[in-house]
């Protein structure tokens, strides 16, 4: 099974360079935030507490969550659009807090992999916690500045300074949360992506493949 495992912060280029990588190598890719995601949108479509544990955890084993290229379904729903939306992204840092929502979509994600003998998959904890042996793994970055204008042109209803303000406070949870750390794995290869193109950072990865 052949895993490439690419993580960091939010705007940082994992769904890009993910994409493109996949694309390159002929394998299927998987953003595994889009999970967490469609449990967040789920939660609050349900009207429940994305705060409360133990009912976000038994929501998310019971959902059926299908992630492809380019869409998101929750229960036959399309969600797509809405679990990218500002509702979703204040409250997704509680849902992936949850340790016993993580060890559902942990299960699920190394399922989709074993299926299909390998992939391309991004997060935050792929390479520290979903496939520690992973064939390579990559660690982005890019600067707040940087990462905060890429992540405003995708949110169309917000601000600069409010997307600016959300990832700081993404990072702050993600990083400091108990269960699954956002975290650079010791063997992963760093990126900062801030003035590189998306082929000079895949033609980079190509050359680091066993």
């Amino acid at each position: 099974m052949r895993v490439i495992a690419i993580d960091g912060p939010a705007g940082s280029g994992k769904s890009t360079v993910a994409k493109a990588l996949a694309r390159r190598l002929g394998l299927e890719y998987l953003d595994t935030g889009a999970m967490y995601r469609a449990v967040t949108f789920a939660a609050l479509r349900g009207r429940v507490d994305p705060s409360d544990a133990e009912d976000v955890a038994e929501l998310a084993r019971k959902l059926e969550i299908v992630v492809t290229d380019s869409e998101v379904t929750v229960d036959g729903i399309d969600a797509t659009i809405e679990i990218r939306g500002p509702e979703v992204t204040r409250a997704v840092s509680l849902v992936a807090a949850n340790p016993a929502v993580r060890e559902e979509l942990v299960r699920r994600q190394r399922e989709w992999a074993s299926a299909r003998d390998g992939g391309v998959l991004e997060g935050r904890d792929i390479g520290t916690v979903v496939f520690p042996d992973a064939a390579l793994k990559v660690y982005l970055t890019a600067s707040p500045e940087v990462r905060a204008a890429r992540r405003s042109t995708e949110v169309k209803d917000l601000d600069y300074e409010v997307v600016a303000a959300d990832l700081a406070r993404r990072d702050a949870l993600d990083q400091g949360r108990e269960d699954s750390p956002l975290t650079q794995a010791d063997d992963a290869l760093m990126v900062d992506t801030t003035d590189l193109t998306v082929d000079e950072i895949v033609d980079a990865l190509l050359r680091k493949l066993p």
